[in-house]
């Protein structure tokens, strides 16, 4: 995140995720998945100060204030963390049909499809 912030133009970006290089980056379900069960936020959740777009009408001050970066990555031992990372649980193809089937009958039950 901080090699990122360093890049020219780079600077002026406001949040950083950072993701394994098997997540699908152009699926928002697999990208929220995996964030939001791979973070320890204390651990994993970095905060900086530092130059802003001067279109950022947030910032607190014209073209400075706060960034913010997740590293959603799977943890090492180097990095700390002394237990084994989990493999991915997959379901089949044939538990996720019924379960597509049975969503699509509660959405129908419901109202809305």
């Amino acid at each position: 995140m901080n090699a990122i912030w360093s890049l020219g133009q780079a600077m002026f970006t406001k949040c950083i995720i950072v993701v394994d290089e098997d997540v699908d980056v152009q699926d928002i379900a697999d990208v929220t998945l995996k964030v939001l069960n791979h973070i320890d936020p204390e651990r994993d959740i970095q905060f900086t100060l530092g130059p802003v777009d001067s279109l950022d009408h947030a910032s607190r001050l014209a073209d400075y204030g706060s960034k913010m970066g997740i590293d959603a990555t799977r943890k090492w031992a180097t990095e700390g963390f002394g237990r084994p990372w989990p493999d991915e649980i997959v379901m089949d193809a044939k538990t996720r049909a019924l379960v597509d089937g049975k969503w699509k009958a509660l959405a129908k039950e419901l109202g809305m499809e």
